[in-house]
């Protein structure tokens, strides 16, 4: 295990002092559940990293994407922000690294196909994030998002208006978390001859949120309808404005 660590260390660009940080980041509960009664603790798996390491990563992306683009607009900002922190994202940040070869999963859980599942992978990088910032502070942490998770990305894509985001899986993701109903897609309507037809595309959660969109491609309607609903949502989370004192 040590020399896998020690492995799993050169690639995070970061060697902790306390190793225990990192060996409880790669705990999954299905794991920790497997210790005797007697021998476990409230800290035995990584949900607690996962909750701290979400928030540190909102705020360093966060940071970074106002530091690196003063003159961008909130719009833009927030959808460079759902994208670096999304889950499908997160996943590929987690191959990138090879987390899965180092998680410690139960045995349920390990012929389950545990290693590869995009939630799981996606907070373990969360989970590793708040490992290094226990473990080293602030800057470590942010040093491993900038090497990790944003990279070159807003700086290749920044200022590219047509910025490529899965809307549908982001929309997943937050119906998901939020505990919603799954997104339906329906077709309105098609117009125009069969060489140059346009799609109306429907997204609904449930009869809480919908949005139509129209586009060359039902894909193309069907992305948009979904940042529309997924906009709304967002709106809702925002936290009201404090009302000014007298």
């Amino acid at each position: 295990m040590t020399a896998d660590l020690d492995a799993l260390e050169e690639r995070l660009g970061y060697v902790f002092t306390d190793k225990l940080y990192l060996h409880r980041a790669l705990t999954h509960k299905s794991r920790a559940f497997e210790i005797p009664a007697s021998q476990q603790s409230p800290l035995a798996d990584n949900e607690q990293l996962e909750f701290l390491g979400d928030s540190i990563l909102g705020f360093v992306v966060s940071e970074l994407l106002v530091r690196r683009h003063p003159s961008f607009p909130e719009g833009r900002l927030s959808k460079l922000k759902a994208y670096l922190v999304s889950a499908s994202h997160l996943y590929k940040v987690a191959r990138g690294l090879g987390l899965g070869a180092h998680l410690l999963l139960g045995r349920g859980e390990e012929m389950s196909g545990g290693r590869e599942k995009r939630a799981l992978l996606a907070n373990a990088v969360e989970a590793v994030l708040a490992a290094v910032y226990l473990d080293g502070g602030l800057e470590p942490a942010r040093d491993f998002v900038i090497r990790h998770v944003v990279g070159d990305f807003d700086h290749e894509r920044g200022e590219d208006e047509s910025l490529v985001v899965d809307y549908k899986a982001a929309l997943q993701e937050a119906a998901q978390s939020l505990g919603l109903s799954t997104p339906r897609y329906l077709i309105v309507r098609e117009t125009g001859p069969e060489h140059k037809k346009m799609f109306t595309i429907e997204a609904r959660i449930g009869t809480q949120y919908a949005a139509r969109a129209e586009g060359s491609s039902k894909k193309a309607a069907g992305q948009q309808a979904a940042q529309r609903v997924l906009e709304q949502i967002l709106a809702e989370q925002q936290p009201e404005e404090a009302a000014p004192s007298d």
